[in-house]
């Protein structure tokens, strides 16, 4: 959404640098501008284009809203544009004690309204994801050159790797790509399209990885290129902040480059 917000904040100065008063010093050889009485007033209606193409902006807006609190695609939208027309259309000021009257659903009841819905909605989603992930994985473990590590994680090599394994604390520098088990590519850091590596150290918790990745890694070296299958026990989970819960997570990824974590000296103090 930076797009929108950089457009939102051009679109502001904008705003802000047309209906900015200016200096009122006529040009050379200007004629005198004819009064406002004599303009056609209609001219200074905006065009069918700029009211269609800001009604797409907040239609953006709100589809942004919807997308990001996981609201889902069974929305009765017809109930969303009522809602809209309902409040474009109310009376009186928004200060006035029966201002909230006039529509369906209350202020009081709304919070409670919100919770309920996006609790139900992540309980069937989490669910939904983790019969989904159990499903693909039983069937992907079948597959030629897919092994299994105790704790569930499967995957694949894909181009060995020389020198010595990957160890917890080194710092490493990969290109990889994250997919959902139906495809959907979710992340991503190509080495065809120029950018630098991701670096990282081989740990989790806080600055780290997710688990799948700091077991996954363990078991390359630089070169090598692998297909990790994630559970979403050792992905993000039920807490996942821009996905929804307990998804298995596919990544492709190739290691560049490994610095070997060196334990730091700590110098004896003399008495």
């Amino acid at each position: 959404m930076k797009t929108i917000k950089a457009f939102a904040a051009f679109a502001a100065a904008s705003m802000v640098f047309a209906c900015a008063p200016k200096a009122n010093v006529p040009e050379e050889g200007a004629q005198e501008a004819a009064p406002v009485s004599e303009k056609n007033i209609k001219d200074l209606i905006p065009s069918k284009g700029q009211i269609d193409s800001v009604s797409y902006l907040i239609g953006i807006n709100f589809g942004y809203f919807i997308k990001m609190n996981n609201f889902g695609e069974d929305l009765n939208y017809a109930q969303i544009k009522r809602g809209m027309m309902d409040f474009i259309n109310s009376k009186g000021s928004m200060q006035d004690p029966d201002f909230n009257n006039q529509f369906k659903v209350s202020p009081e009841e709304m919070n409670t309204l919100f919770s309920s819905f996006i609790a139900k909605r992540q309980e069937y989603k989490a669910e939904k994801n983790r019969l989904d992930g159990e499903k693909f994985l039983a069937k992907n473990k079948t597959k030629d050159g897919v092994l299994v590590t105790e704790t569930g994680l499967q995957y694949r090599i894909i181009a060995e790797g020389e020198g010595e394994k990957i160890a917890a604390n080194d710092t490493v520098s990969v290109y990889y790509t994250g997919t959902f088990i139906d495809g959907e590519e979710f992340d991503a850091r190509k080495e065809e399209e120029g950018t630098d590596p991701f670096e990282f150290t081989v740990k989790s918790g806080y600055g780290g990885v997710i688990a799948g990745w700091v077991e996954g890694l363990q078991l390359a070296s630089k070169g090598s290129e692998l297909e990790l299958f994630v559970p979403s026990e050792l992905a993000y989970g039920k807490n996942s902040y821009n996905m929804e819960p307990n998804k298995t997570l596919i990544f492709k990824i190739k290691v560049v480059d490994v610095k070997k974590y060196v334990e730091p000296v700590v110098e004896e103090t003399a008495e």
